[in-house]
C-alpha cells in the first residue's frame, strides 16, 4: 500500500511482489521432497477455510471451530469497515479481483473443552461432552464466560479473565461441560450480532472444524442463533481451500462454479428452541458478559 509505505517511510521495492491468491509463486528445493513442486495457492488459515467452504458470494458465512473460532463473512468487492469492532479484511484475490471479508475471532472455542479435560480433569476425551450436555434439560442457570486470555470480538477485553456463574451445590461436572458447550454458541451469537449490525443479512452458516462433529453443540449454535447451521462431509475445509487454490492455478479446476458443485452438505442443523428460551438463555449470557468485562 503506497500510502502505508509513505507513512512509515518503508520503500516499495524492499516488499515482495503481491501476487493473486491462486498464482505461481516458486517451486519446492528438490532436495527437501526429492522433486519440484510447484506453489500455486497462498492464503491464511481462515481465508483458506472460507474457499473450502465455497463462501464466494455476498452475505455467504463461514465458521470454524479449533482452540479459537474465527467468523467470516463475505462482502464482494467492496471492503466495509466495521462500526461494531469486527475486523475488515481481503478474502481472497483472483484474476486480479479482490474479494473482502468481514472477521470475527474468538479465542477460546474447543481451548475450553481442553479446559474441562486437563484442567479440571472432568472429562477423558472431547468425545464425552455430548452425552453429558444431552443428559441435561438445561443448563440451570450456569454459564461459564471463558476469558482464560481475554475477550475477543467484539468485546476486545485484554484484562477480562473467566468466570463461571450460578453455580450451586447441585452443579457437577454435567452442568459445567454444558456451560463450556453454550459459551462457544453464544459467543457465536456475538459475532453474528455485530456482523448484522454492519449491515450484513445472514441466513445460514457453514461450519467446520473438530468441534463440530458434536452434533448436539451444531444444533444448539443452531438454535440460538436462529439459523440454519449447515455442516460439510467435509470439516477439514482449510487444507481443502489451500488446494482448491492450487487447483485452479495450475488447471485441476477450472472456475470458481465448479469448486462449489463440489461441496456437499453432510447434515443442516435447523433451530428448535422458542423464542422466550432462546430470550431467556441469551440474556443470562448477556448479564454473565457484563459481570465479567474489566471496564464495568
Amino acid at each position: 500500500d503506497e500510502e502505508l509505505c509513505a507513512l512509515l517511510d518503508v520503500p516499495m521495492s524492499l516488499l515482495p511482489d503481491v501476487h493473486d491468491s491462486a498464482a505461481s509463486f516458486c517451486t519446492t528445493d528438490k532436495s527437501a521432497l526429492g522433486v519440484e513442486l510447484p506453489v500455486a495457492g497462498v492464503a491464511g488459515d481462515q481465508h483458506a477455510a472460507s474457499i473450502g467452504q465455497v463462501c464466494f458470494k455476498p452475505g455467504m458465512v463461514k465458521s470454524t471451530y479449533g482452540t479459537g473460532c474465527f467468523m467470516m463473512l463475505n462482502t464482494g468487492t467492496t471492503a466495509i469497515p466495521s462500526s461494531h469492532r469486527l475486523l475488515t479484511t481481503i478474502a481472497y484475490r483472483l484474476d486480479g479481483i479482490t474479494t473482502y471479508a468481514i472477521e470475527g475471532s474468538i479465542f477460546v472455542a474447543g481451548a475450553a473443552v481442553q479446559w474441562l479435560r486437563d484442567g479440571l480433569g472432568i472429562i477423558q476425551s472431547a468425545e464425552e461432552t455430548q452425552a453429558l450436555a444431552m443428559s441435561l434439560d438445561d443448563n440451570q442457570g450456569v454459564y461459564l464466560v471463558p476469558a482464560f486470555t481475554g475477550l475477543g470480538a467484539p468485546y476486545w477485553d485484554a484484562d477480562a479473565r473467566g468466570a463461571l456463574y450460578g453455580l450451586t451445590r447441585d452443579s457437577g461436572p454435567s452442568v459445567i461441560t454444558r456451560a463450556a458447550l453454550e459459551s462457544v454458541c453464544y459467543q457465536t451469537m456475538d459475532l453474528l450480532n455485530a456482523m448484522r449490525a454492519d449491515g450484513a443479512t445472514i441466513n445460514a452458516v457453514r461450519v467446520d472444524g473438530g468441534m463440530v462433529a458434536n452434533d448436539w453443540l451444531s444444533q444448539y449454535l443452531a438454535s440460538i442463533l436462529d439459523i440454519a447451521v449447515e455442516r460439510p462431509r467435509q470439516t477439514e475445509t482449510t487444507a481443502l481451500g489451500a488446494a482448491y487454490l492450487a487447483g485452479l492455478q495450475t488447471g485441476v479446476y477450472d472456475s470458481l462454479d465448479e469448486l462449489t458443485g463440489n461441496w456437499q452438505e453432510e447434515h443442516t442443523f435447523l433451530p428448535d428452541m422458542d423464542a422466550d428460551m432462546r430470550t431467556r438463555v441469551t440474556a443470562g449470557w448477556a448479564d454473565a458478559i457484563r459481570r465479567t468485562l474489566s471496564h464495568t
